[in-house]
């Protein structure tokens, strides 16, 4: 039980970075975003991403356009802002680090 709220815990920790790379790649609607973290294995429902969503466009890292849908009403698609790639950036860098830091810690022998 521990271990499956620590691990709950790293995977809320990541979901932004997560979404951001994702968004990095070009402009995308929301559901793809989540079939995409649900096949990382990161298990994000809607009631999780839309706040997220609507937080990062506050925070100016997000901008999105409505798309008309043959299938239905419009959609909105994201896209990262400049604000939003240089965030990108600043978490590659965390990202390097924290993995480096995991690395080291893995590698090191007791004396």
């Amino acid at each position: 039980m521990i271990a499956e709220n620590t691990q709950t815990q790293m995977r809320k920790g990541i979901l932004e970075y997560c979404v951001l790379l994702i968004i990095s790649r070009g402009e995308i609607y929301a559901s793809d975003i989540i079939a995409e973290l649900k096949a990382a294995k990161l298990l994000v429902v809607e009631g999780t991403l839309y706040p997220l969503l609507t937080r990062l466009k506050n925070n100016g890292l997000l901008s999105y356009n409505w798309v008309e849908s043959t299938s239905g009403p419009p959609r909105k698609y994201y896209t990262l802002t400049p604000e939003g790639t240089a965030m990108l950036g600043q978490l590659d860098v965390t990202w390097l680090e924290l993995s480096f830091a995991i690395a080291q810690s893995k590698n090191q022998t007791n004396p």
